[in-house]
């Protein structure tokens, strides 16, 4: 990742900036979510590999930051929701999408059916993933 970080400091433009946007894990909430609220059903287990991969961009940032090639301007965390019309749907596309990074326990997937199944007709089913926005500027 550092190669990466030198490669794109060497493409931009002088004084350029770096915007670094990506989720973080964070054992995601999972949740259910109609015109009247949300209720929460649980979390997702973060897996090695997500966790290793999170690291590793951290310190590929750092690395670049003490070799002065960035310097960070702005920080923040934001909430990013991923939405599905059933619980079903929802275990489908993490199985098929997030098999390496994140783990519904069944758990928390049988408490999500049940409050789905007595939620409004407008229910849906939605995890809430931790993002990280920086601005990074060229030195």
């Amino acid at each position: 990742m550092v190669h990466a970080l030198d490669e794109i400091r060497r493409t931009l433009k002088p004084k350029g900036v770096l915007i670094d946007l990506r989720p973080v894990e964070e054992n995601w909430s999972v949740e259910v979510s109609s015109s009247v609220g949300y209720q929460a059903a649980g979390r997702l287990n973060d897996m090695p590999i997500g966790l290793a991969d999170d690291e590793a961009a951290f310190e590929a940032l750092r690395e670049a930051e003490s070799r002065r090639w960035f310097v960070k301007e702005k920080e923040e965390e934001f909430a990013f929701f991923y939405y599905w019309d059933t619980p079903s749907e929802m275990k489908e596309f993490m199985e098929d999408e997030w098999e390496d990074f994140e783990k519904l326990e069944e758990s928390v997937y049988q408490k999500t059916k049940s409050i789905w199944a007595s939620a409004n007709a407008d229910a849906q089913v939605r995890v809430r993933v931790k993002m990280l926005i920086t601005l990074w500027k060229e030195l």
